[in-house]
């Protein structure tokens, strides 16, 4: 059982809805951006990608200690490539952006489907979350030191944010998924309304995505009718993704370390 408020709402299916917003901020700031767009294979193996990110969630949340370091080698050794004179995947200050966007995520779909978190709930969640940069190469002391603190980080570097025309290009042929699979392309509309959605006026200004007056009813929409529905499932369902994504996960380890 989930014994963190991270872990809790890591476990939870809904998760999944913020995946392509947490990207567009992460590459929103340039070293970020420039990294991916032009060393990730996203765009050619979208599901690969997806997975790996899940995996690194759903192990730093949900695993055990060692588990989180054997995914810190085999983050850092993906990373190793991602360099150039003007950034580096290994830079402790993109990997405290990239942990934030994770935070602000989980934060943020949290209010949307459940029950608010108390104070010392919400303290709980913001000082796990720093997990997500310290298991690489972030130091813990840079990790805002409380919520406030947070926030003015937050709004600080939401003020840096800057998009490349290449990084426009790459966002827009992601949220496009021509490459995904059929049964995922069937949740690109939604997956596409929520990233326009959650990153908000200035991102979506940045990105040139469209936000009409129908995109804000369909949102109201979905607002309205899906998380009160979601609420009703079991929450063995509600966690299933999670449990299977972990134990993929350490069945590959397995037998990686039995060859």
């Amino acid at each position: 059982m989930p014994d963190s408020a991270l872990a809790e709402i890591s476990s939870e299916a809904f998760i999944f809805l913020g995946a392509g917003a947490a990207v567009l901020r992460q590459m929103a700031q340039p070293g970020v951006g420039q990294g991916v767009s032009e060393h990730s294979r996203t765009l050619d193996d979208p599901m690969g990608r997806l997975h790996g990110t899940m995996h690194y969630i759903y192990v730093l949340s949900l695993g055990t200690e060692e588990e989180r370091r054997s995914m810190a080698r085999h983050v850092n050794r993906a990373h190793g490539p991602v360099r150039s004179d003007a950034y580096s995947a290994f830079d402790p200050r993109l990997q405290l952006w990239v942990a934030a966007t994770l935070y602000r995520g989980a934060e943020e779909l949290q209010q949307i489907f459940c029950s608010p978190l108390s104070e010392q709930e919400h303290d709980d969640l913001y000082r796990s979350a720093a997990l997500y940069g310290t298991t690489l190469q972030m130091p813990e002391a840079l990790w805002p030191a409380n919520r406030r603190a947070f926030e003015d980080y937050w709004q600080a570097t939401m003020a840096q944010a800057d998009v490349s025309d290449s990084v426009r290009h790459y966002v827009h042929a992601l949220l496009a998924g021509a490459s995904a699979p059929w049964y995922v392309k069937m949740l690109l509309p939604l997956q596409r309304l929520a990233s326009r959605a959650l990153i908000g006026p200035q991102l979506r200004a940045l990105y040139r995505l469209p936000w009409t007056a129908a995109d804000q009813r369909r949102w109201d929409l979905f607002l309205r009718v899906f998380p009160p529905l979601y609420r009703r499932l079991p929450g063995t369902l509600r966690r299933l993704p999670a449990r299977l994504y972990l134990r993929a996960w350490r069945r590959q380890q397995s037998a990686t370390q039995q060859r």
